[in-house]
């Protein structure tokens, strides 16, 4: 991988049912079948990582109600594909490198407000198996997922079934 700096600074988030599923987020405009991902966010200038992780969640999915569990270690880097860079997010940048935190939901979900902030992430959201999101994100983000997915796979577990 080339110098880090070409790639936007970014936090993603898998949030963990207490049963051990994954919450999923239906991306708004984007064409099936690659249209679910989990949450994700720029970081602010100076902006410690876990708080960007929190502020994120809270603004995608009016989640606030969770406990840490863990986060990946370093950054985890991919390119934008060939045309992405129209996107207001990829101006100047190659793609982005994350830092992931698994968290453990602790409300209702009655408490997942996906218009919270005006301008809606996903229109649609449910809870599923941390196995198969590779399968549902857009290609170019394939390879991310499944490290997460290897990395947090124990918390997948968490009251013993299996996700």
């Amino acid at each position: 991988m080339e110098d880090l700096a070409a790639y936007r600074p970014n936090v993603g988030v898998v949030l963990f049912h207490p049963d051990g599923r994954v919450w999923l987020g239906r991306r708004v405009n984007t064409p099936e079948p690659y249209n679910w991902q989990f949450p994700q966010g720029g970081v602010d200038a100076g902006e410690d990582l876990y708080a960007a992780a929190q502020r994120e969640l809270a603004e995608e999915t009016g989640v606030t109600s969770t406990t840490l569990l863990g986060r990946t270690d370093g950054w985890m880097a991919y390119d934008f594909p060939a045309g992405h860079n129209g996107s207001k997010i990829a101006k100047g940048w190659k793609g982005q490198r994350q830092v992931w935190f698994a968290l453990r939901f602790d409300g209702e979900d009655s408490e997942i407000d996906l218009g919270g902030q005006g301008h809606p992430e996903f229109d649609d959201w449910r809870w599923g198996k941390l196995s198969e999101t590779p399968g549902l994100v857009v290609p170019f983000k394939k390879a991310t997922y499944e490290a997460v997915v290897t990395a947090f796979h124990d918390f997948a577990g968490l009251t013993g079934r299996a996700a």
